[in-house]
């Protein structure tokens, strides 16, 4: 097999990233989220640059999901991360979650997902300034017919195709 020198696993991944970016984007404009859209975000809690509260940190060693439906306040999306206040135990708290620390993203109202496999073990290292763990490998799309996906990792998007 021949290196990937252009490195489609990483331009993929960005690509991904960029449809979650977006679907902030939306829900931090003045309307708000449009119709019954929501989104449920699940998300490494030890991932570099994620800052909540070190209570949620110690319930929540691994991951961690939130929901953005309701009761969520003053959305920021960035290039590289979001930041929003959310209720934990009563309390507002503002959490930072970069984009890359995300694993999963799904919104029930439309059933659309993304899940984002994890770095291996001897794949993980940590670099130094705002830079994390590399970018994982995009897995197939979650949804109620999950796509053929071919031996060579092609996923077809024929299952999310209007008909």
């Amino acid at each position: 097999m021949a290196d990937d020198v252009i490195g489609y696993d990483q331009l993929m991944q960005d690509a991904l990233r960029s449809v979650v970016r977006a679907s902030l984007q939306e829900a931090a404009s003045p309307r708000g989220l449009p119709g019954k859209h929501h989104f449920y975000i699940t998300f490494r809690t030890h991932a570099p640059g994620v800052i909540i509260p070190e209570q949620l940190r110690a319930r929540y060693p691994e991951e961690m999901t939130i929901v953005l439906e309701h009761q969520f306040w003053d959305l920021e999306v960035y290039a590289d991360r979001f930041r929003v206040i959310l209720k934990f135990s009563g309390q507002p708290q503002p959490i930072t979650i970069p984009l890359k620390a995300i694993t999963r993203f799904f919104d029930p109202s439309v059933k659309f997902g993304l899940q984002f496999e994890q770095p291996h073990a001897d794949e993980a290292r940590m670099v130094s300034g705002d830079e994390s763990i590399p970018a994982a490998r995009e897995q197939a799309p979650v949804s109620e017919s999950a796509p053929a996906q071919s031996d060579s990792g092609v996923v077809s998007l024929d299952a999310f195709r209007k008909k």
